[in-house]
């Protein structure tokens, strides 16, 4: 006897779909402090990086192991380098193929464990080049900045000059933010209030300029009318 088999029984059965949420309906950060710290952060770097092949990225998840969704950290800020430039929901490792190569965790007291332990040994395991971590009130760092870099053996150890090689920029914290200097000239990355007060600096600079030219304009009118009234059509007013 041949046995019948359905084709209903020689189907695979399809795996369910895995989702990976890009929120989870808690919060940006703990405080106004933290809050501004992080999105002056992305605001600065993104300028700074802009038309380069590198996204930054703020709180949003970073899945780290397929399939499985709860292996999953928000950075406060991270800035992946190689990956087309464009908005993700969120970023999945095994997609885009490129690691962080920096992570910035705003830091408090509530969440120092996380920070000093867990987190910056699964930075240190994923190939994380660069974890800075910044304590906006000095809760636990008293200097406020606290920088770590991968060395040869791919562990992390402290950065000491607080320089960052992956951007090339000098970090010093200001109040609860934190500032950003180039290494190549020092100049400061200028957040948009400071921007602003350049650009009206700059307006007003122009104005006055415009005005000297106008005085000068007209006291030369009225030199050249009160010659002709002399009788003298021209004069070279370099001799």
């Amino acid at each position: 006897m041949v046995a019948i088999t359905s084709e209903r029984s020689l189907t695979k059965p399809t795996e369910p779909e895995i989702i990976y949420p890009s929120s989870d309906g808690e919060p940006l950060a703990e405080t106004q402090e933290h809050s501004w710290a992080i999105l002056m952060t992305l605001n600065l770097l993104s300028q700074y990086l802009a038309g380069k092949p590198a996204v930054v990225f703020a709180n949003q998840f970073f899945y780290y192991i397929e399939k499985k969704p709860t292996a999953r950290v928000a950075p406060d800020v991270m800035v992946i380098f190689d990956i087309p430039v464009k908005m993700y929901p969120n970023y999945k490792l095994w997609e885009g193929q490129q690691t962080p190569a920096i992570i910035f965790e705003m830091t408090s007291a509530g969440t120092k464990q996380t920070d000093l332990n867990f987190k910056k040994i699964l930075y240190e395991q994923l190939g994380v080049q660069e974890y800075w971590l910044f304590d906006p009130y000095g809760e636990w760092i008293p200097e406020q900045l606290r920088g770590y870099r991968l060395n040869d053996e791919g562990l992390y150890k402290p950065i000491k000059d607080n320089c960052s090689e992956v951007l090339q920029l000098r970090l010093e914290p200001q109040d609860y933010l934190l500032s950003f200097y180039r290494l190549d000239n020092n100049q400061k990355l200028l957040t948009p209030d400071e921007l602003l007060l350049v650009s009206q600096e700059t307006a007003r600079q122009l104005e006055e300029a415009e005005q000297r030219a106008q005085l000068e304009k007209a006291r030369a009118d009225r030199l050249a009318e009160k010659l002709r009234q002399l009788g003298i059509e021209s004069v070279d007013l370099d001799l």
